[in-house]
């Protein structure tokens, strides 16, 4: 059935929050400790953004290590590596 196939596709190793996307270069969010991080990043890059815009530019370098930190967390915790893929050549 459809609805077995997408949720085997999500399953991830214990440990490991995120699995490689099926098509493109990254990783996607498939536990709920994922999405929360995913969830957190966003809410703080919008905080960051926002004392920007109202406050200093200067703000906005607190980015750089804000994504960093992101982008180590998320491939340490993808379940595979990180490589352009095209759909079913895992």
């Amino acid at each position: 059935m459809i609805g077995d196939r997408f949720r085997a596709g999500g399953a991830v190793r214990p440990g490991y929050w995120f699995r490689p996307k099926r098509f493109g270069f990254g990783a996607t969010p498939v536990t709920w400790q994922g999405w929360a991080a995913t969830l957190a990043f966003g809410a703080a890059a919008g905080l960051i953004v926002n004392f920007a815009v109202h406050r200093e530019r200067l703000w906005l370098v607190l980015l750089v290590p804000l994504i960093a930190v992101f982008l180590w967390l998320v491939a340490v915790k993808t379940d595979g590596d990180w490589r352009f893929r095209w759909g079913n050549d895992d």
